[in-house]
């Protein structure tokens, strides 16, 4: 597979019909990741690696895809409220080209704007308490990037069905 990020209409093309994704938030102190079940149906937060250095995220990255046998990640792309491309989008682009070099696994790249916001104000509407935000708000914004993508491979799906 090419290692530049596909769009999602190329992913919903190349899609067996039974295969998971690793929704992906790539912060700058964690990774957050969630995993959707084998009809890509529903999103589930799945934890978070602890950023140390490029190998090490990568080689976490790459055992959570073999571990549950992932087809194609989607990662959040932090772009700029006027839809511009600051420094973490950049920052973003330039982990997936190296990541890219060590793991053939497809790339979506999915727009994350507002995710970590939302993800924060229904935590606190449920009354999670700070502490507990911060330890899950990086996997529960994965998981709301990995929902959108999958709602949209749905529509997709609907669209050529009928």
């Amino acid at each position: 597979m090419s290692s530049a990020p596909l769009a999602i209409e190329a992913l919903a093309a190349r899609l067996p019909a039974k295969a998971r994704l690793i929704g992906v938030d790539l912060g700058t102190k964690t990774i957050g990741l969630a995993l959707s079940d084998v009809e890509r149906r529903v999103a589930t937060p799945l934890g978070v690696v602890k950023r140390t250095r490029f190998a090490k995220d990568a080689e976490a990255l790459s055992a959570r895809i073999r571990e549950f046998g992932a087809f194609a990640l989607v990662v959040g792309l932090p772009l700029n409220m006027d839809g511009g491309a600051g420094p973490r989008a950049q920052a973003t682009r330039a982990f997936l080209r190296n990541f890219a070099r060590l793991d053939p696994t497809p790339v979506v790249l999915w727009d994350e704007r507002l995710s970590t916001a939302a993800v924060q104000r229904a935590l606190i509407a449920n009354d999670v308490s700070r502490a507990r935000r911060a330890a899950v708000v990086d996997q529960m914004a994965a998981a709301y990037i990995l929902q959108g993508a999958l709602d949209r491979l749905a529509g997709l799906a609907a669209a050529s069905a009928g």
